[in-house]
């Protein structure tokens, strides 16, 4: 099994400085060290390979074969942005003819917007896709980074289907169903609207839609080659008792690509914000409702309070979680839609983000 290591920066390889944290430790030896010591699996699903071989950078002591790519330059993820996600897509297209797998290492502030992302960008990707970090860095003593960069190693050595995930605290998520819900706790992220496809134990759980080692197919719809991700103007705005609609327009001036509006509940807002909204439409803006419950599934219409929302041009986005919304939006801008159009792939499914009857 050839699996090979993304490292787009985050906490799992920062080291203490008079500044905070920062990039500094040796992360290709940490890994050397940690794969030397991991059990060579019995068994691995190997997908069909693309054209073009890659050498591989190491093979251990079991005659596995490993590869790291380390983007430049490193970023906490705070800073990670579309040129990054496309970054990442590139790496992993790079050696796609000689991996088996991939593992994503990323800083836990964005990861959740970045499996997202990729999860649209790799639907076409024959490997899986694992994207992890660590809540600690890896020279702390009680760090979680070797946990769950073995946790994402098992999950492939079990037969992780195709598609992009997010491995986190003993839990093996939907890479685009996945959000993050705290800053400390070693399990931090959260799949609110869909299930866990892993737990990891002795044996593993897999869920019954889920089966591990099982020819997998990514749902929805499949986006042939698509271009690269760029940098689009999508804004998130989150209403709040009393939010006025001057203020809204201002927030809405020039007009941007498209916005993500965080509404009460399943998508209801005051009404004296629906002639904002369809002015907005009018520009060709694409708004797009969501809600700001951790769990909620946005439903316009089903209250009086959202259906001006409806008739004036939005659309709601389902039981997405706000990740996989901004980075759905991101992605299809990229892809030259606009306006109405890009609203209306919006409730598309396009790689399981997405409950559709």
């Amino acid at each position: 099994m050839h699996v090979h290591f993304t490292y787009a920066g985050g906490t799992i390889g920062m080291v203490d400085s008079p500044h905070g944290l920062q990039p500094g430790a040796d992360l290709e030896a940490w890994l050397a060290d940690l794969l030397a010591a991991f059990p060579a699996p019995k068994h691995m699903p190997v997908p069909p390979r693309s054209a073009g071989r890659i050498a591989p950078d190491r093979t251990d002591a079991q005659g596995r074969n490993t590869s790291l790519t380390t983007l430049h330059p490193l970023l906490d993820s705070a800073q990670a942005a579309p040129q990054t996600w496309q970054s990442i897509v590139n790496d992993l297209y790079a050696h796609a003819g000689v991996a088996d797998a991939f593992v994503v290492l990323h800083g836990t502030d964005t990861m959740a917007y970045t499996a997202s992302a990729l999860s649209y960008a790799l639907t076409e990707l024959k490997q899986p896709v694992i994207v992890t970090g660590s809540q600690l860095p890896l020279g702390v003593s009680d760090s979680d980074a070797v946990a769950n960069v073995v946790g994402a190693l098992q999950a492939l050595t079990q037969g992780a289907p195709r598609g992009v995930h997010l491995f986190f605290g003993g839990r093996l998520l939907a890479g685009n169903r996945a959000t993050k819900i705290s800053t400390w706790s070693l399990t931090g992220f959260d799949s609110p609207s869909a299930a866990p496809l892993a737990l990891a134990g002795a044996p593993w759980h897999w869920t019954a839609s889920t089966a591990a080692g099982a020819a997998a197919t990514v749902p929805g719809v499949v986006w042939k080659e698509p271009a690269p991700f760029g940098r689009h103007d999508v804004i998130v705005v989150d209403a709040v008792p009393g939010l006025s609609a001057a203020r809204l327009a201002q927030l809405l001036t020039p007009p941007p690509v498209a916005v993500v509006l965080r509404a009460f509940g399943v998508g209801n807002l005051p009404p004296e914000l629906t002639a904002v909204i369809a002015q907005a439409v009018a520009e060709g803006v694409a708004v797009v409702v969501s809600s700001q419950c951790l769990q909620g599934e946005v439903e316009l219409g089903r209250y009086a309070a959202g259906d001006g929302l409806a008739a004036a041009g939005a659309v709601g986005s389902g039981d997405m979680t706000l990740e996989a919304t901004y980075a759905k939006l991101q992605f299809l801008a990229s892809q030259g839609l606009r306006g109405a159009e890009l609203g209306a792939w919006m409730g598309r499914n396009l790689a399981g983000e997405l409950t559709v009857e």
